[in-house]
């Protein structure tokens, strides 16, 4: 057996696909395996999500890494020298202790979640198997399915329309290549559709084309008309899936449409929601009302949850405790699992393994900022998670991730759910 005892922990200062610094920590193990992983970042952020450390920095602003990557080469390195890399959640759990605060703020979830990944590398490597593998422990792997960022908006594009993501579902395909092959051409079709009519004007944070809509509703009937123009039916062969990140609309205890200059109570937002379900091929709805908003979740869940998978993000924080109380409460029906929302990789699993218990639908993502980083899509994998959420077809950050599943595709004998991995809904 491998001596998989920790040597070396080192943190340097990279950089994520915002032009912003974020942290990569490397773990080294006695028997020379070494994993490396970096931690994402998110624009739009849960309240209850383990805190980044960010430093005052006289040219970068307020986004400076150098406490956190301080932090992985001094008190960090100490003390995980000598533990068992082998061991995630005693490794994990150190890393817990070590910061002994509830949101991970003192030593920083972006310095810890990148030396929680980089021990899972470096495990798997001293066990001479993919990630993938290593994290499935002979359990059954899976392919999962994906959710492809055709137009982005909220918090990713400068709010030029409310709604976060609209997304694209292959609902048809029978590999995991072929999804990437469908989601390609509904986004290429989306592409042509806005240059026709003028209101094509870049990308956002995760690759989706940045529009300029009259209204939200005109956004979600584009990405309609794309499928359609891609050649596939929708609903029966490409779903719509969105994320309304309604915490980010909410103030002063209602939600502010800023593209149509509306202000709504939580019933009218979930009431527009139920109309836009019951006139579009909606598969998924992530965060349709805010993180605090219990009694509007359980409603709406109540309301549409019986057809369209309910996706708790800032309600649920990936949170294993969180997820649990949300099944008692009826409050959604599917759990978005980001591992640095968590912290360390044992507490996305414990996040994963609550959510099969509830019978939740569960979806390994991506953050807005992002890195050539590859430990999802393996986490997807490996854990059997069922579904994906990268972004788009289009930015090295995302394709990395698209890609890497492709290789894992190809090397593995992991099943492809299509539309499986929805069969709890429409």
């Amino acid at each position: 057996m491998p001596d998989t005892t920790v040597t070396r922990v080192v943190g340097r200062r990279v950089w994520d696909s915002r032009g912003r610094p974020t942290v990569e920590a490397e773990v080294q193990l006695a028997c020379g395996a070494m994993g490396r992983a970096m931690a994402p970042a998110g624009a739009s952020r849960g309240s209850g999500e383990a805190a980044e450390l960010r430093d005052p920095d006289p040219v970068l602003g307020t986004v400076g890494v150098a406490s956190a990557v301080a932090h992985v080469n001094g008190e960090i390195s100490r003390a995980l020298r000598g533990h068992d890399g082998g061991d995630q959640r005693a490794f994990d759990s150190a890393l817990i202790a070590l910061d002994g605060t509830q949101n991970k703020s003192r030593l920083g979830a972006n310095a810890i979640v990148a030396v929680s990944l980089a021990a899972a590398h470096a495990a798997a490597r001293a066990s001479g198997v993919p990630l993938y593998r290593h994290l499935a422990g002979g359990r059954a792997l899976g392919m999962p399915l994906p959710q492809i960022q055709i137009f982005g908006g909220g918090a990713h594009a400068g709010r030029r329309i409310d709604i976060q993501d609209l997304m694209a579902m292959p609902l048809a395909a029978r590999s995991f290549d072929e999804a990437l092959e469908i989601s390609a051409r509904v986004y290429g079709a989306a592409g042509a559709v806005m240059r026709e009519q003028g209101i094509l004007r870049g990308v956002a944070d995760e690759g989706g084309y940045w529009p300029e809509f009259g209204s939200n509703e005109q956004a979600i009937e584009t990405l309609v008309r794309s499928i359609e123009r891609a050649g596939y039916s929708p609903g029966a062969e490409v779903g719509v899936a969105l994320d309304i990140a309604a915490s980010e609309l909410y103030r002063d205890a209602r939600y502010h449409l800023g593209l149509e200059c509306r202000v709504l109570d939580g019933d009218e937002l979930a009431e527009l929601l139920g109309r836009w379900i019951e006139r579009y091929p909606i598969v998924s709805i992530e965060d349709p009302l805010a993180e605090g908003d219990r009694d509007g979740m359980m409603r709406f869940t109540r309301a549409h949850g019986a057809n369209v998978q309910i996706v708790g993000d800032d309600y649920l924080v990936t949170d294993a405790e969180r997820v649990k109380a949300a099944a008692a409460d009826g409050a959604c029906n599917a759990v978005l699992l980001k591992p640095n929302q968590a912290g360390t990789v044992t507490e996305t699993h414990d996040a994963l393994e609550a959510a099969r218990v509830a019978d939740f639908a569960t979806i390994v993502s991506a953050r807005s900022g992002e890195t050539e980083d590859t430990s999802i899509a393996h986490l997807a994998v490996g854990w059997n998670a069922g579904q994906i959420k990268v972004g788009s077809m289009a930015r090295g950050e995302r394709t990395a991730k698209w890609n890497e599943l492709l290789r894992i595709e190809e090397a593995s004998d992991a099943p492809f759910p299509g539309r499986v991995a929805l069969r709890r809904f429409r």
